[in-house]
């Protein structure tokens, strides 16, 4: 899986050099896109259409590994940083897996989530 990630990321880098309409791409340019790639997973989603499901979150992967590469060349943040920041949010607002706290049901879960992100927000 590692290597595909960083296959799609070469891959796009290399459009982003070499092909007329990526390297125009801005970060407001790309928005109605995403829009576009998000929507289409929902309605995959909603009419249970998993053959398309896979091509629609494809599509919606290429566009955040765009965003991210756009980032990137502007020096405000990597791919590494992303998937820490990530890493990090998923086990803080998880502390009934990786923590202390207790949870049994999904109500349960969902206090503890909004009480971690309020106190992130701070």
């Amino acid at each position: 899986m590692k290597e595909s990630f960083e296959k799609l990321v070469e891959i796009q880098k290399k459009l982003r050099k070499e092909c007329p309409w990526d390297k125009k791409q801005t970060f407001d340019t790309i928005k109605n896109t995403l829009r576009e790639e998000v929507d289409e997973v929902i309605e995959a989603i909603e009419k249970k259409d998993h053959k398309n499901l896979k091509e629609e979150l494809g599509d919606l992967m290429i566009n955040l590994v765009f965003l991210v590469n756009i980032a990137e060349e502007k020096k405000l943040f990597n791919f590494k940083e992303v998937l820490q920041d990530t890493i990090e949010k998923l086990i803080r607002r998880h502390p009934h897996i990786f923590g202390e706290a207790k949870a049994e049901t999904p109500e349960e879960v969902l206090k503890i989530w909004k009480k971690v992100k309020e106190t992130e927000k701070k």
